[in-house]
């Protein structure tokens, strides 16, 4: 029964470590519009001047969630976000640190 115990209890401290240090991983830093605006000539192509894409099979950026934003680039330099235009992502933000893609998110979800 102490065996059991033990695993039970050493399963738990492992899962809740998983979680609290998977929730700091992706932590956004506080992004900047007026930066991420400077940060975004490639980003126009496909995806607007005005946030609203060019063609259908682009997404539309302008006012989307800042986090899900940053969470879809961090994705796509991390190899965790597949599709199509996955490589082609990948290669526009492979330069681009995590406080870019946060100034990037943080101005394409700024408008309206």
């Amino acid at each position: 029964m102490t065996y059991l115990f033990n695993s039970f209890r050493t399963l738990t401290t492992a899962i809740l470590l998983i979680i609290a240090m998977s929730s700091n991983a992706y932590a956004m830093p506080k992004g900047d519009a007026s930066k991420g605006e400077l940060k975004t000539p490639s980003c126009r192509f496909c995806h607007g001047s005005n946030g609203i894409a060019s063609q259908p099979n682009y997404p539309n950026l302008a006012g989307q969630q800042q986090q899900y934003i940053y969470d879809a680039m961090l994705a796509y330099t991390n190899d965790m976000r597949l599709g199509p235009m996955a490589g082609m992502m990948k290669g526009q933000l492979q330069n681009l640190n995590a406080q870019d893609l946060a100034d990037i998110a943080a101005y394409y979800s700024a408008m309206k």
